[in-house]
């Protein structure tokens, strides 16, 4: 008889065991590839005030060659110099963001992404 141990140990490497399931008259483990998603799709990527963080941009460029998510313009449009490089991005990030669709906050009363990533970009 197999102790639970070496019984949740008896996958290959890549596999999980996801419960038990009969293979004739015996239980065996249930292996399962292990699939983890990208940081950026969940809240380790996500910034909890907004945007993605540095992990969730890391993995973004990762999963989509060519891409080059940079950070946020943080800093209040007033210390910007009009016409910089950041002040334009800022300002095209605003105008592409204040246009989208949805809600600013959720059914509970929440602000959602949108809302979060607008305020954090200062628009």
């Amino acid at each position: 008889m197999k102790s639970f141990k070496q019984f949740t140990e008896a996958c290959w490497t890549g596999y999980k065991v996801v419960g038990t399931k009969r293979k004739g008259s015996r239980l065996v483990p249930n292996c399962v590839p292990v699939t983890e998603t990208a940081a950026w799709t969940r809240k380790a990527g996500k910034n909890p005030k907004g945007g993605l963080n540095q992990k969730g941009r890391d993995s973004y460029n990762r999963e989509n060659p060519g891409s080059n998510l940079k950070a946020p313009v943080t800093t209040p449009p007033s210390k910007l110099k009009a016409g910089s490089k950041s002040a334009n991005r800022r300002k095209s990030f605003c105008a592409r963001m204040s246009g989208m669709r949805g809600p600013m906050k959720d059914a509970k009363g929440r602000p959602t992404r949108k809302a979060l990533s607008l305020r954090k970009w200062n628009c």
